[in-house]
């Protein structure tokens, strides 16, 4: 009796155990799913679009020949990586760069339609858009542009703003902080570590500069400030990663990060600021980092890159809750 009850209890358990299985996914939801990875996916803009999943063409205008020349979208970038990054950083380095120089021009030519220079879709105008050098491209630039061929990032379905520099000073800068953004706060960027390599040039890590006060002056005035005899100048405010955000020169208060373009930021190199001193007519600053401190810092890129990283840690480090999307093949 005992034999018989357990064999039924065995056949029981069995056919109810067929039917644990994992249950099929609804239809419905696999199409929600194509829906929304549609949505994350944006448009190429319609004035360089040849077409879904194709290279878009590029009207470039080229400052150094001073003419508009139309060329593929990749052509254009591998320029622009040669321009931005050194050519012989790390292949994975370069690789977050060239992710980075493809999105700027996609978001540029979303956001903004056109150059400002009449028949092109953006410039090699270093204040208007990003550096340009055709005659370092090598294999390396060539390799990186290829193996990253249509990548782009995107934050809620949007191209991100691909801020960068060259040395973040060991902490990256929030973008009001670093560049005195006007709009929100893009949610992308936050402040974060960088393991910027000690393979940078010593001048880009630790820097000193003297400045007359006249320039001082100048730069006052170029940014709507009435410039005045001073006898020291005081950093009033701080941001989130220690960037001075707020100077005081003499009884006028300037905003640092514009009052460092309009003075020079080849030798103002960041706002990063360890001391400003105003002895006679002289200016004496000093401080950590080259560059506005927003998005990547490339010489953090190259460190990780060394350190065996992908490209996708290093962009995640730098950028929070991005995605990399391949829009053309």
């Amino acid at each position: 009796m005992y034999k018989k009850i357990s064999w039924i209890v065995v056949v029981l358990l069995t056919i109810s155990l067929a039917g644990c299985g994992p249950a099929k996914k609804p239809k419905e939801n696999v199409q929600e799913k194509k829906i929304v990875e549609d949505i994350k996916k944006p448009p190429i803009p319609d004035a360089i679009s040849q077409g879904e999943n194709k290279e878009p063409k590029v009207k470039v205008y080229l400052t150094e020949g001073q003419r508009v020349e139309e060329m593929k979208f990749e052509d254009y970038v591998v320029g622009v990586l040669a321009g931005e990054m050194s050519n012989n950083f790390p292949e994975k380095a370069l690789e977050a760069q060239a992710i980075l120089a493809r999105t700027f021009v996609m978001e540029f030519v979303t956001e903004k339609g056109q150059s400002k220079y009449e028949g092109a879709h953006v410039s090699t105008d270093i204040e208007e858009a990003q550096a340009w050098n055709a005659k370092e491209v090598n294999d390396k630039i060539i390799n990186a542009v290829a193996n990253t061929r249509g990548q782009v990032l995107l934050h809620d379905g949007k191209y991100v703003k691909a801020w960068f520099h060259a040395h973040a000073g060991g902490m990256t800068a929030t973008a009001k902080e670093g560049l005195g953004y006007k709009d929100q706060e893009p949610p992308y960027i936050q402040v974060v570590e960088s393991p910027d390599s000690k393979k940078a040039p010593p001048e880009a890590a630790k820097w000193t500069a003297q400045f007359t006060k006249q320039e001082i002056k100048n730069a006052m005035e170029k940014i709507g400030k009435k410039p005045m005899d001073f006898n020291s100048i005081e950093i009033v405010n701080r941001g989130p990663s220690g960037r001075a955000t707020e100077l005081k020169i003499g009884e006028e208060t300037v905003e640092a990060a514009a009052f460092r373009v309009a003075l020079d930021s080849t030798k103002m190199k960041s706002t990063k600021l360890e001391s400003i001193t105003v002895s006679g007519d002289q200016v004496n600053m000093s401080g950590t980092g080259y560059g506005h401190g927003v998005g990547m810092s490339q010489w953090g890129a190259y460190q990780m890159a060394e350190e065996g990283k992908s490209v996708k840690d290093i962009i995640n480090h730098y950028f929070k809750g991005v995605e990399i999307v391949k829009l053309w093949e």
